[in-house]
């Protein structure tokens, strides 16, 4: 039996920081773990230029604890109007990595989001001409079509469409929650990718009912059925290079997630190694787990891995039940719960 595990420092394909003193408050958990991470740009009001991406980056480096390496990739918030100069300027000035799609309404923040995807071609078009990477928050919004068949049909009405049109563009499907989004990725191409999530690799949608409405496992996508759960067990401890690490982090604070309109999002940095770890080991797949952490997404986005060190070892880790943070509390995910690995040693 493997105790000690040591690994290239991963990276984080899909987080969220949000702003202000929530996003000083959660920068240190990442930063200890990772050495970069996709931050998301669903801000209040978003990130739809590159001005604002620079200046939302100098905001990240500067909750970075002394002494820590760890570097903000920013994202483009696709709209409706979009300028794709200033998309293309921002990418080869090394402002934005990527830009995300998402549809209007779909999730937290994203009222300003795309209301036909199809109007926003043009900006595909030029993305795929200048190979800047699309990620995709997959889910229609349709009153008519269930929550928990967004994804399956965001799939066959949008995605499909979006790859035969654009078949060079580089996509990221992320958080899939789905078996019909696992497939997909497989079916296509070397230029589609996902990222997975902790939480949809150890929650099934009883999560979020059983015993109550639990407002702190509810997320979007949110988890579903348990044949999807272990479809995405099955992918991410694969080995195979579409699927990498994204853990979506989504802070809110427990007032907000305990509300009568409680907020979508996990809160797992503090614990994200460690929760992703335990599911490699409890499908006999450690010696997958460098790939899908620290070496499948820096190849899709063609960068470099990491030349730094992690070690992980078998030892109890506690998950407190909350936190502090701006004089409230937030929940993590696994709170009170003991996980079996602890993060012990991470260089930079």
């Amino acid at each position: 039996m493997t105790d000690t595990l040591t690994i290239r420092r991963p990276d984080d394909w899909h987080l969220h920081f949000r702003d202000g003193d929530v996003m000083r408050g959660v920068v240190p958990y990442t930063a200890r773990q990772f050495a970069r991470a996709i931050v998301m740009p669903n801000l209040s009001p978003p990130i739809t230029t590159s001005e604002m991406a620079r200046a939302y980056r100098d905001r990240i480096v500067a909750a970075v604890p002394n002494g820590i390496d760890f570097t903000p990739l920013m994202t483009c918030y696709l709209t409706d109007t979009t300028d794709a100069d200033d998309l293309a300027r921002g990418a080869s000035e090394g402002v934005f990595t990527a830009a995300k799609l998402y549809p209007a309404n779909a999730t937290t923040n994203s009222a300003h989001g795309i209301s036909d995807v199809e109007r926003i071609y043009p900006v595909l078009e030029r993305m795929e001409a200048e190979d800047i990477v699309l990620c995709v928050h997959g889910e229609v919004t349709d009153d008519d079509i269930d929550v928990f068949d967004r994804e399956a049909e965001f799939i066959a009405r949008h995605l499909r469409p979006i790859a035969k049109a654009f078949p060079k563009l580089r996509i990221v499907f992320e958080h899939i929650t789905t078996k019909d989004a696992i497939d997909f990725v497989m079916e296509m191409g070397e230029n589609v990718a996902a990222t997975i999530t902790p939480q949809h690799l150890h929650i099934n949608r009883n999560a979020m009912l059983v015993g109550g409405i639990q407002p702190h496992n509810y997320c979007l996508p949110v988890a579903k059925r348990e044949i999807h759960r272990l479809a995405l067990r099955k992918a991410a401890t694969s080995g195979a290079p579409k699927f990498f690490l994204g853990t979506d982090s989504a802070p809110h604070l427990r007032h907000a997630k305990e509300s009568a309109c409680g907020c979508a999002g996990i809160f797992n940095a503090p614990h994200a190694l460690e929760s992703y770890l335990e599911v490699f080991d409890d499908e006999n797949a450690l010696d997958r787990f460098e790939g899908f952490a620290s070496v499948h997404g820096p190849a899709f986005y063609k960068l470099p891995a990491n030349e730094t060190q992690i070690t992980l070892k078998r030892r109890d880790c506690a998950v407190t039940a909350s936190l502090d943070l701006t004089n409230e509390e937030i929940v993590p995910f696994h709170a009170g719960q003991t996980l079996r690995w602890r993060l012990v040693s991470a260089d930079g």
